[in-house]
């Protein structure tokens, strides 16, 4: 059994999902720029429904959607989302994002995915967190081809992925004419290697912003910069 996650607005329920919260969705959702007038949003692979419910917390867009292919996160999702403040803004479509993109003729200001990954590890996971968390389940090429299928022209969009897969990520990510605006690279510690990447890509060619973002001084010890970064969301930040 699998107790709720409480944050300071919202709480997540996530006994159904393979998918439980970490650092990577709550990262990702407090990282991601979003410009004034983002008025549409779309979480891909939803899982819990954590980073729409982040960006619920952080905007005032009418229309925060997300998509979710797995059946229980699905149902953990619309769970999640029924029993926040901003029910009235938030729906989740049971599909694959390949039918999704296929289907749906609405462009979205901005989208974000914590796509799935850790393809060298799939043999040694359970089943249903395998399929989370695995490339082949929705992969890089796929994901981005939904992606700017369905991102509007002046929209930008944001993923979470390894820090090894980052030029793998951006070459595709081009060949569908999306550009990287924004890379932080996220390091344990100070000494620690970089273990992922946080990217913003557009379909405009901009100068890019980049940083790195360091978690912990020591164990249990955090740095100023993520304090100040997910302090809004953490209940004991």
């Amino acid at each position: 059994m699998n107790k709720p996650f409480y944050f300071k607005q919202f709480t997540i329920q996530q006994n159904k999902t393979a998918m439980k919260v970490g650092t990577d969705g709550v990262l990702l959702g407090a990282w991601a720029q979003l410009q004034d007038e983002v008025n549409t949003i779309l979480d891909v692979g939803s899982g819990t429904g954590l980073i729409a419910l982040i960006l619920a917390q952080r905007s005032i867009a009418e229309t925060i959607d997300a998509v979710e292919l797995n059946g229980e996160a699905y149902e953990e999702t619309v769970e999640n989302f029924e029993n926040s403040d901003w029910g009235d803004r938030l729906f989740c479509y049971h599909a694959s994002l390949q039918e999704f993109a296929d289907e749906i003729d609405d462009k979205y200001d901005f989208i974000i995915s914590n796509p799935p990954f850790y393809t060298s590890t799939y043999k040694e996971l359970p089943k249903e967190r395998a399929m989370a968390r695995h490339t082949e389940s929705l992969t890089y090429t796929e994901l981005l081809l939904g992606v700017s299928k369905l991102l509007s022209k002046k929209g930008s969009c944001a993923f979470v992925i390894p820090y090894e897969e980052e030029s793998s990520f951006i070459e595709i990510a081009k060949q569908h004419k999306l550009l990287p605006h924004r890379i932080t690279h996220v390091k344990g510690t100070e000494n620690s290697v970089i273990k992922r990447s946080l990217l913003q890509l557009s379909f405009s060619k901009k100068i890019i912003e980049k940083d790195e973002l360091i978690i912990e001084i020591k164990r249990h010890k955090y740095t100023p910069k993520y304090i100040e970064l997910v302090k809004d969301f953490y209940l004991k930040m």
